[in-house]
């Protein structure tokens, strides 16, 4: 995926309107069929919460300068969260790569150097060229990790820096779906077809395809494995935190990252 700020999106959450066709002996559907059309205003805005923490979370990895700091947003869309991390930054250059060209255009027209790329390839610029890399639920969509990790090194500057944002397999809510036999919810929009399969609780399940194919997830890490991927690559591990924590308070993400919806990674280039 090459639009960043599609997470709110697709986010994985209990569909409650949509009641997906299954054989009718199945005890999980009938109980997702019964709840209460409330429950889906509470899920959402448990997911929301879990968004906030996660940006908060964003924006203290930064690091503020006076002097003009050069952001790369791997993936902008239409450039409005690239703007919030320039406001964190105080003094920054932004720049950013997007694969959806209508959304890459609304980031140019913010003063964003919004340049079309994939992800999975080179990124069009040159070697040691930012201070910071930021990619947020971007990692989960790339059919090459290595790559994408490879490319981030060679644009970041000798102790540069990058941030990076993405759901965790690990998650609780992840987990009960495996012992149902269910799609995990982080892994559920794998479908051309349909916005998210294999799950009666997500949000978007049998649903109709209405995303670019580039929004298709491939590949969820859990918390140790986003580490060490980054780590295989020379990275300095910093800091990781988690957000949300469903289905209970967001807050407990933070006591225990292992097992948030969300992880948020930052990593340093030694020089």
């Amino acid at each position: 995926m090459m639009g960043r700020r599609r997470s709110v999106a697709t986010m994985p959450l209990p569909n409650v309107d949509h009641q997906p066709s299954q054989a009718p002996t199945d005890p999980p559907l009938r109980a997702a069929e019964a709840r209460p059309k409330g429950l889906k205003s509470f899920l959402q805005a448990m997911r929301q919460r879990a968004v906030a923490d996660y940006e908060r979370d964003i924006l203290d990895f930064l690091e503020p300068s006076g002097q003009p700091v050069a952001l790369l947003d791997c993936g902008c869309n239409d450039g409005a969260w690239t703007q919030r991390l320039g406001a964190r930054l105080g003094s920054g250059r932004l720049h950013g790569i997007e694969f959806v060209e209508e959304r890459r255009r609304l980031a140019v027209s913010k003063g964003i150097n919004a340049l079309w790329g994939d992800l999975n390839n080179t990124f069009p610029f040159p070697e040691q060229h930012f201070d910071a890399v930021h990619a947020s639920q971007v990692i989960e969509h790339l059919a090459d990790t290595d790559a994408f990790i490879q490319e981030i090194w060679r644009v970041l500057k000798p102790g540069g820096y990058a941030i990076i944002c993405t759901e965790n397999l690990a998650s609780w809510h992840n987990i009960f779906a495996l012992l149902w036999g269910w799609q995990p919810f982080s892994l559920a929009n794998v479908c051309e077809k349909k916005f998210q399969i294999g799950n009666p609780l997500a949000l978007h399940n049998g649903e109709a395809a209405s995303n670019p194919k580039s929004w298709l997830h491939t590949r969820v890490f859990a918390y140790r494995g986003l580490k060490e991927v980054f780590a295989e690559h020379g990275f300095k591990i910093e800091r990781a935190t988690g957000s949300g924590y469903f289905p209970l308070p967001s807050f407990l993400g933070r006591l225990d990252p292992r097992h948030a919806a969300f992880l948020t990674l930052k990593a340093r280039k030694p020089r």
